[in-house]
């Protein structure tokens, strides 16, 4: 069937789908032993027995764990599941070591929750959060290390996971693109996952079906596992959209399946038949105790819980007048929020303040490929510049290109201190910028007789020409002031 046809009969059918996205936890240790959770060790450094699974080696819980996942659950308006199990979820792989793996099934430490995620188009769409729940990783199995061998490195294995499994709420790859965007930038802004896609930290399986439009049943689901970024969310599921319509329009029936997504092909293909929850004969795991929530811990937790994004973003639109998308990029990093909240009480524009961040600065960070928490020039000290620069002492040309770089190397010296020993500060006297007017005008002749004559565009050639003999420390509105003073003589 050509694009064109399937296109047409897209028109008859919707997609519907739901996300599983698992968030792998910053904490220092795993969730159910002392091993080390950092990514990037040589293979099977982080192990221990209870990585191993080895008979005799019992797992107990990290209570930090426990509290990330909460805060997350909050974030994400859940109920808190205050008496909750971890249960055994058997299964035989390679990187499995136990044969099982430590999960919740009957009773997630999270449920019941929603999101309301932003379009392209400015609408709002909520998409309910079925659950959270606690498991731990299994390890890796390497295929492509040796001709007749494969590897298996263990010390993902028993890394902290939380599973967040939206309802089947989804209608399109944009949407799931939001959804995912915004839960990595809460994960991020929480301080409960890195959310790096490229390592693994976050990733995501999408259930996908299709149905009739104005029909309420679902229709048979397939599962592409494990995409590694948002983009690729976004094309598996178009993809497999299209490919389940076609099946559909040639009178075939949609086979319940896990999928792999090819993403230099940009298609999807079966990995195996769909496994159901009695393929994996749950049960409650006997080595570890009911999770008991406490009213006072959870009291402490929500205490704890930060203002979240969309709320800080909308303060900012309230307070400054700025745009959504400027208010969004201010509030969704939490340092770079944070270096604002600091530089703010000391600058005296709080709007000018807010276009350096989002543009003179960002634009720093981006060449040096750093963040703003290891920025050398400290929030006082770029307020103390941006102040230098709305108050006309210095232009703005010379405060990027010149005092930010030094205050970077000196780190102790006030930023107007700085200035004068850079001899960056505009110059007062009138008579001093008059002579190097009268020095350009005379050099320039023959556009001087063109702007008289109307052509008011080589007025940008002057006052360039004079900042330059000035060496940028003119105020360039005055220059034009007087510039044009001189012409119109």
């Amino acid at each position: 069937m050509s694009i064109s046809n399937i296109e047409k009969k897209a028109d008859n059918f919707e997609l519907v789908s739901g996300l599983e996205v698992h968030v792998q936890l910053n904490t220092q240790s795993k969730i159910f032993c002392s091993d080390s959770a950092a990514f990037g060790a040589g293979p099977n450094e982080h192990i221990s027995t209870v990585s191993l699974g080895l008979p005799g080696a019992l797992p107990k819980l990290n209570k930090e764990v426990v509290e990330k996942a909460m805060r997350i659950g909050l974030a994400l308006n859940c109920e808190i599941n205050q008496y909750n199990f971890f249960d055994r979820k058997n299964y035989f792989y390679a990187d499995l070591p136990k044969g099982y793996q430590i999960t919740q099934d009957n009773s997630p430490i999270c449920k019941n929750g929603y999101l309301n995620v932003r379009l392209g188009d400015g609408s709002e769409k909520r998409i309910g959060i079925n659950r959270i729940h606690l498991e731990e990783d299994a390890g890796k199995s390497m295929h492509d290390q040796d001709a007749q061998f494969s590897f298996v490195d263990l010390n993902r294995a028993g890394v902290p996971l939380i599973e967040i499994v939206t309802e089947p709420d989804i209608r399109s790859s944009e949407e799931a693109a939001a959804l995912l965007t915004e839960i990595r930038q809460l994960v991020r802004f929480l301080d409960v996952s890195d959310g790096n896609m490229e390592e693994g930290s976050l990733r995501c399986d999408a259930n996908i079906s299709i149905r009739e439009k104005g029909s309420t049943a679902f229709g048979t689901r397939c599962e592409v596992k494990n995409v590694n970024s948002i983009r690729n969310v976004r094309r598996a599921m178009d993809f497999e959209f299209g490919r389940q319509i076609e099946v559909v329009s040639n009178g075939g029936k949609i086979i319940q399946s896990t999928l792999n997504f090819d993403a230099d092909k940009g298609t999807t293909s079966p990995m195996r038949s769909k496994e159901e929850a009695n393929d994996y004969r749950y049960f409650p795991d006997p080595d570890l105790p009911p999770v008991v929530i406490s009213n006072e811990w959870l009291a402490k937790v929500k205490s704890g819980m930060p203002t979240l994004p969309k709320e800080l973003a909308q303060n900012l639109i309230n307070e400054l007048g700025i745009n959504q998308s400027e208010a969004a990029v201010l509030a969704d990093d939490r340092d770079l929020y944070q270096y604002y909240i600091a530089a703010k009480t000391e600058v005296g524009n709080q709007k000018s303040l807010v276009n350096w961040l989002l543009g003179s600065v960002r634009a720093i960070l981006n060449e040096k490929q750093i963040e703003i928490a290891g920025y050398p020039v400290k929030p006082l000290k770029l307020a103390q510049v941006i102040n230098l620069v709305d108050q006309k002492k210095i232009s703005q040309q010379n405060a990027i290109q010149t005092l930010l770089p030094a205050l970077e190397e000196n780190t102790d010296v006030s930023a107007e201190e700085l200035a004068k020993q850079l001899n960056l500060l505009i110059v007062e006297d009138v008579d001093a910028i008059a002579a190097l007017i009268d020095e350009v005008l005379a050099k320039y002749q023959p556009q001087v007789e063109a702007y008289r004559k109307g052509k008011k565009g080589v007025l940008g050639l002057f006052v360039g020409e004079v900042m330059k003999l000035a060496k940028g420390k003119a105020d360039a509105k005055k220059l034009n002031e007087l510039i044009l003073k001189r012409l119109e003589a």
